[in-house]
């Protein structure tokens, strides 16, 4: 059976499988009428990857999951092609630079952009974290590249193609000429790369970001809760007030907050 992958059009991690198919040779079909929201839902979906997320691709050995791992599955299916590199020490290089592109920069793109889309409350304080950790991110691959052409050896890996696929994002929708010319080798390395024949018959022409999007999130924090000392005593002033009715009272009564357990954790993904 062919590889089969099941995502909508214009995803760019579904790019980044169909770009490394471009430069091996391997034919990787897109599902027909996928429509998100619905195909992801349904039983046989589910069966693929339980939690609905896409893409999925589809394989004569079974279902496949994350972006990357496909990504690297489709890289390895025929053995004569460098997108891995051409030495061991080479192969693990890729593999750091996807890592780095997934958790440094993409991660940091999107904790920026989707909250100012509404996916989730927009917190100044959370954004000007992950603007500042994306600076930081972006610097440290300026300096990589300011004496490199790739991210790894003379040609394309798939390095290369998973760090311009998580770039994408951020060049379209957030970083604007102004943010991004702080970082000129990382510049000239996007734009060079999404112009090349195999990116470019996927992500076609791309205008920057000409300014940040307004917050248009309808979702807000919760207030906090107003704090009880224990132990206050009302001054006299407050003991001559006016009682209200027990009724009102009710309504009025900050509840106590819950205690917390010191077992609780927390687990990030």
């Amino acid at each position: 059976m062919a590889l089969v992958l099941h995502v909508g059009n214009g995803n760019k991690n579904a790019f980044k499988a169909l770009i490394a198919a471009e430069y091996t040779g391997v034919k990787v079909e897109l599902v027909q009428n996928f429509e998100m929201g619905v195909s992801n839902k349904t039983p046989e979906f589910l069966q693929m990857n339980p939690i609905g997320k896409v893409p999925v691709l589809q394989t004569p050995d079974g279902p496949i999951f994350e972006s990357n791992a496909i990504a690297c599955y489709v890289a390895r299916l025929k053995g004569a092609n460098t997108l891995f590199g051409s030495s061991l020490i080479e192969h693990a290089r890729v593999e750091q630079w996807i890592d780095f592109a997934s958790m440094e920069i993409d991660a940091n793109i999107l904790r920026w952009f989707l909250p100012r889309i509404g996916y989730s409350v927009h917190l100044p304080q959370a954004e000007e974290a992950s603007v500042s950790a994306l600076k930081r991110a972006l610097a440290a691959l300026n300096t990589h590249l300011a004496m490199n052409t790739y991210l790894v050896g003379e040609s394309v890996t798939l390095a290369d193609i998973v760090m311009t696929c998580n770039l994408y994002v951020g060049f379209k929708q957030v970083m604007t000429k102004t943010f991004t010319s702080e970082f000129p080798h990382v510049e000239r390395y996007f734009w060079a790369l999404i112009n090349q024949p195999n990116f470019f018959k996927f992500f076609g022409e791309l205008k920057q970001a000409e300014s940040i999007p307004p917050v248009r999130s309808s979702r807000r924090p919760a207030p906090p809760k107003e704090s009880t000392k224990i132990n206050d005593e009302p001054n006299e002033e407050a003991k001559r007030e006016v009682k209200p009715k027990v009724e009102d009272a009710k309504e009025e009564e900050v509840p106590k907050p819950k205690p917390k357990n010191p077992e609780e954790t927390k687990c990030f993904k």
